[in-house]
């Protein structure tokens, strides 16, 4: 008696080829899909902006665009195909990830200066703080003085939030005030060249050094109040001096520390949100990321909600409260320009004495 041999046919194949097994591989394929095409995306627009000279850029990322294109259509089998990708767009990584950044370009008169600090016990001498004197965004004179603050004279904290277009997205700003009226504040920004304009695309792509800059409110403030007609909130923030002392210390430690390692300004990884995480996370405890901290344009609810501002008013008459323009434009160039900003605002109680 002869055997015939089993072969596998339709009735016989695996319960996982049918309808499922095809809607799993086919979402398996578009996520392939996307993934590649966002990393090929990625790797061209970091070509076009690149250190390559301008008339090249362009020319560069035709052609790695092209010979992405010719791998994915003649390359054969398809894993042969999708490790030549890989490998491409890893050499193209690489490439961009050592592209390093410098302090020695042709910087915009008020970003030439770098700001520093010096500490002795509890004295912070700081140097190059910014006053420009403003006749309109583009016409001002650029000035700078040195000021030695005690930290022990340290009262407040406050963060500035800045509407400048997208209701989702804002600029975010820290001040830090010493008795007697004296605010220290600090803004991280792009550090930009002459004739430079901020894109939020090239902030993506290495094209912008980090810069902080440590300036006069009548500066950073009024640049944005009187002159961008940008709206900015302004709110006390509630912490106990002790971990305003770290933060302001910890500033301070980058602030330094860029004058010599400078480093690459990132719209997404590395901007004026995430770097102010950075430096209150060590003092004020671990919290999950949240969306917010990405559309920093509603940081205002995200605060709210941890207790971190003043919770006697509804978060909607708060921020209407907290809104200086009119303040600021009333205090023109005043000497008592901080004060006034201030005046009648949600949360600034009498300050109490710094903790030792």
């Amino acid at each position: 008696m002869t055997s015939e041999p089993v072969t596998a046919g339709p009735e016989s194949a695996p319960h996982c080829r049918g309808p499922i097994f095809r809607a799993v591989r086919w979402f398996g394929r578009l996520v392939l899909a996307v993934v590649l095409v966002v990393a090929l995306a990625w790797a061209s627009l970091a070509v076009y902006y690149s250190n390559l000279p301008e008339w090249c850029r362009p020319v560069a990322s035709a052609i790695f665009i092209a010979g992405q294109l010719a791998i994915l259509l003649f390359v054969k089998p398809r894993l042969r195909r999708f490790l030549a990708c890989g490998l491409l767009w890893a050499a193209v990584l690489v490439w961009w990830l050592l592209i390093p950044p410098s302090n020695n370009r042709d910087w915009q008169r008020d970003l030439a200066l770098l700001p520093g600090a010096d500490r002795h016990g509890n004295q912070l001498t700081v140097h190059n703080i910014r006053n420009c004197d403003y006749r309109s965004e583009t016409d001002y004179d650029v000035r700078h003085y040195d000021r030695t603050f005690d930290l022990d004279r340290l009262r407040s904290v406050d963060l500035f939030l800045v509407h400048w277009g997208s209701p989702h997205i804002a600029h975010t700003m820290f001040s830090f005030g010493f008795e007697g009226d004296q605010y220290l504040c600090i803004s991280i920004e792009t550090r930009k060249e002459k004739g430079e304009d901020y894109s939020t695309v090239k902030g993506f792509f290495k094209q912008y050094e980090l810069t902080y800059v440590v300036a006069d409110e009548r500066d950073l403030v009024k640049l944005r109040t009187n002159y961008r007609g940008e709206q900015v909130h302004l709110y006390r923030l509630q912490t106990d001096l002790q971990t305003a002392r770290a933060v302001l210390l910890d500033y301070f430690a980058t602030i330094n520390s860029l004058r010599d390692r400078p480093e690459w300004y990132n719209a997404l990884t590395s901007n004026c949100t995430t770097n102010i995480r950075g430096h209150t996370l060590p003092y004020t405890g671990i919290r999950p990321w949240n969306w917010r901290l990405l559309l920093n344009g509603h940081l205002d609810e995200l605060i709210y909600e941890h207790g971190d501002v003043d919770r006697s008013l509804p978060l909607a008459e708060l921020n209407a409260r907290s809104l200086i323009n009119d303040r600021a434009r009333a205090a023109g160039n005043a000497a008592d320009f901080s004060r006034r900003i201030r005046e009648g605002l949600p949360g600034l109680q009498a300050d109490a004495p710094a903790s030792k």
